[in-house]
């Protein structure tokens, strides 16, 4: 023990001011929570706080944020060191304890001796040192800086999961809890090259537009879609709405994709059957959870600050969930594997107490190269094509020539004849609401506002020659052996 009891009783009663400290966040600490008195190192009159509590936060720092380093080699060290014609000397990694504090708390030499005496005190343990075994801050440790786990988050997911897969699939307070806890403020995080986690689309953004296409295997959908493809491609009504990736059963939203080749990936059409796809304008200012962006997410902090290890668990935590929440999940197990998601999905779109209108995730059907959208259902509507009433549209999707049929889709709009509106007498809603003959209407009428707008010039007819796929081919070794007893 390098010091007494009345040593560092002595130690911990000196007082520190902010301005002897470097850290700013530990500065701006002694700022706010000191009191004016004179610094034992500077003798200005300053707030100030004991070292005791200063080694306090070195020690909790350290407790979480340094690992003391091996005091000696690892089998493959001495192995070199043992190998006469290896040039090999063995230095022990990290910093020593007093230049570690030295440089986290960015304090002098002589005030990072002061505190690692006080804090090897503390640790100091008499059958450990009969035994030679070091404590933590002797004044020969050394400590290298780590990154905390996202252990607590890894458990939460689990639980999470369990739950709304076994227990409580559309209200549990500890699931909502935990999708707050990680999602809440997500638009103050930034990547490492200052991207927010939060995208903006939109007119006069970077994405300006979506494609999106549906499966045909017989003619007569298909030829419905090419008349109305406002309808028949936009997001289904909610009861033709099945469950999706991130939306339950009668839930309509906007699956979307930000090129056609990934569209034609993700619909996985069989042989023989059309993909009709369009492109679809964003109409106004929409604002998406960006998960491609997840695993570049970087948090910026103080180890002295005691929430920054709970943020950097939660941000290595979130460097893996993109690749959770676009896994590839197997058609039979859907129904299951899609419960997380979904609720996630859910809770963005209703609960989140950040205002969000979709997900971007990867594709997992283009080996994760390209960027699939989900528009909520709230942000999901579609303006309808400006279509006079009476119109009678019809389509084709070929074309008898001599030589027998070719493929030609094209589509009819045949208009009335133009004429002067008759005059129509308004009609008030009435003293109890709409008059008997609007119920209907007034009970179907979408009040969302629109966010898409379908490019009906885009809408091309693909039709599916062949199917290409990549895989990893793997042998399958064959042993064959005796059976033997071996009496025991």
């Amino acid at each position: 023990m390098a010091i007494t009891t009345e040593e560092c009783e002595e130690l911990e009663e000196k007082k520190i001011c902010a301005g002897c400290i470097g850290e700013a966040y530990l500065s701006n600490c002694v700022e706010h929570e000191g009191e004016e008195d004179e610094c034992s190192y500077c003798s200005e009159e300053l707030e100030c706080i004991t070292l005791e509590e200063l080694a306090d936060r070195v020690e909790a720092a350290f407790e979480t944020h340094y690992s003391r380093t091996s005091d000696e080699p690892n089998s493959y060290q001495y192995a070199m060191l043992r190998d006469k014609e290896i040039d090999y000397e063995w230095d022990r990694e990290g910093q020593q304890t007093v230049y570690a504090i030295a440089d986290a708390a960015n304090v002098s030499e002589e005030i990072a001796e002061d505190i690692q005496a006080i804090l090897e005190f503390r640790h100091y343990d008499f059958e450990n040192a009969k035994m030679g075994i070091e404590d933590e801050f002797s004044s020969d440790a050394h400590y290298e800086e780590i990154m905390p786990g996202d252990h607590e988050w890894q458990e939460q997911w689990t639980e999470f999961v369990r739950l709304i897969k076994t227990e409580a699939r559309f209200f549990s307070r500890t699931a909502a809890s935990h999708l707050g806890d990680l999602f809440d403020r997500i638009d103050e995080m930034r990547t490492l090259d200052g991207r927010s986690l939060v995208m903006d689309v939109g007119p006069d953004t970077e994405l300006t537009h979506l494609f999106r296409g549906r499966v045909f295997q017989s003619e007569p959908p298909l030829q419905k879609a090419m008349e109305r493809p406002d309808k028949e491609l936009a997001a289904p009504p909610a009861w033709a709405a099945g469950a999706g990736r991130m939306n339950a059963r009668g839930i309509s939203a906007f699956y979307g994709a930000t090129a056609p080749e990934i569209v034609l990936a993700e619909v996985r059409p069989p042989v023989g059957s059309w993909v009709a796809m369009a492109r679809f304008e964003i109409t106004r200012p929409l604002r998406l959870l960006d998960l491609t962006a997840l695993a570049d997410v970087h948090e910026r902090g103080s180890i002295f600050d005691p929430d920054y290890a709970h943020r950097l668990g939660r941000m290595t935590f979130l460097r893996t969930l993109s690749r959770r929440m676009a896994r590839p999940v197997m058609p039979d197990d859907q129904e299951m594997e899609y419960l997380p998601t979904q609720a996630i999905a859910d809770y963005l779109s209703t609960e989140g107490q950040v205002p969000l209108d979709g997900i971007l995730f990867p594709s997992v059907q283009v080996g994760g190269n390209g960027v699939n959208a989900v528009l909520f259902h709230k942000s999901s509507r579609c303006e309808e094509l400006d279509i006079p009433e009476g119109t009678e549209i019809s389509a084709r999707t070929y074309t008898n020539y001599e030589d027998g049929p070719e493929p030609d889709f094209h589509v009819s709009e045949e208009v009335p004849p133009a004429e002067g509106e008759p005059e129509t007498e308004e009609r008030g809603p009435g003293i109890f609401g709409p008059v008997l003959g609007d119920w209907d209407e007034w009970f179907d009428a979408d009040l969302r506002d629109a966010a898409l707008r379908i490019d009906v010039e885009s809408l091309r007819v693909h039709e599916v020659n062949a199917v290409q796929i990549d895989t990893n081919s793997h042998s399958v070794r064959r042993h064959r052996f005796e059976k033997r007893d071996y009496g025991f």
